[in-house]
């Protein structure tokens, strides 16, 4: 059995990474596993445990760090994320083609630990309309809105780390254009 491919999805916060994911994520000729990433904020609304993230400790967190058992990670307004590496070996070795939706940070780090990675950076129509779907969210006091603005500045300057870029002005095109982009590299 052919191993699986590691698509690694990215962009600034807002840009709308889930909402485009959703839209070729069921489509079964791309074969796709989605990694759950794990992370020590606190769960938003609708968000369930397993599915939408691995919501752990603190602590717990610092174990799998200090263990290797993540494949990348990184600490954002004092919360951790990362990504589970025997979730995604078992899933590749299967053959599925998993995909990572991860931020740069984790990207940067992926990609030196496999270098065959697909690279997708999805980028918003301008940054006034990032800013105004992340204050369309409703979900975070200003601090935290700036801090994403912020660092979605940086992200955009990182965009050159990326195989593919992809504007999402209207999420079926997006969806589109990566579903054409996986099915070229399997």
């Amino acid at each position: 059995m052919r191993k699986g491919l590691l698509i690694i999805l990215s962009g600034p916060s807002g840009v709308g990474k889930g909402t485009v994911r959703d839209s070729f994520y069921e489509n079964p000729q791309l074969n796709l596993a989605y990694s759950i990433s794990m992370t020590t904020r606190e769960r938003r609304p609708k968000e369930r445990d397993g599915i939408d993230y691995y919501f752990t400790t603190r602590e717990r967190f610092e174990e799998a760090i200090s263990k290797g058992e993540l494949l990348e990670w990184t600490e954002f307004v004092g919360n951790y994320y990362g990504t589970p590496l025997d979730t995604v070996e078992r899933l590749r070795n299967m053959g599925k083609n998993v995909l990572l939706e991860i931020e740069v940070e984790g990207a940067i780090q992926v990609k030196q630990k496999c270098p065959d990675a697909l690279t997708i950076f999805i980028v918003p129509p301008s940054m006034e309309e990032l800013e105004k779907r992340i204050r369309g969210r409703r979900t975070e006091p200003e601090e935290i809105v700036q801090q994403r603005l912020s660092k979605a500045a940086r992200e955009m300057n990182l965009i050159s780390q990326y195989r593919y870029v992809v504007c999402n002005e209207n999420v079926n095109e997006a969806a589109d254009i990566i579903t054409a982009i996986i099915k070229n590299h399997m």
